[in-house]
């Protein structure tokens, strides 16, 4: 499967919000949301609200999309990623993503 990368440089294709949506799966949808609320202590996400088709593409976005700090830092800076910065593996927005997610530097790193 084609990856779709983010901002941040994670894959898209990996997340249940993305495959919820655009396999229009409403289960995936409902247990995410439940998932999603004890994991980040958010008991207000709603399976109504996992809609997303990546933040760098068209169509619906998970509403954490218009807060990230990230993608507003990326989108202010007018690049595409985080891969277009030259302070990206020094930044400290992305090294939350990259404590958890270290792939996420390599899919950066092959859109350039």
């Amino acid at each position: 499967m084609e990856k779709i990368i983010a901002c941040c440089g994670l894959n898209c294709t990996t997340c249940d919000a993305w495959r919820a949506t655009v396999n229009n799966d409403d289960e995936l949808r409902k247990a995410t949301a439940e998932k999603w609320s004890v994991q980040f202590n958010a008991p207000g996400i709603s399976a109504e609200m996992i809609n997303c088709t990546g933040c760098r593409e068209e169509g619906a976005k998970f509403s954490h999309c218009a807060d990230c700090e990230i993608r507003n830092c990326v989108k202010n800076k007018g690049f595409e990623t985080c891969g277009d910065c030259q302070e990206m593996e020094k930044c400290s927005l992305l090294e939350g993503i990259l404590k958890y997610v270290p792939e996420a530097l390599t899919n950066l790193k092959s859109l350039n």
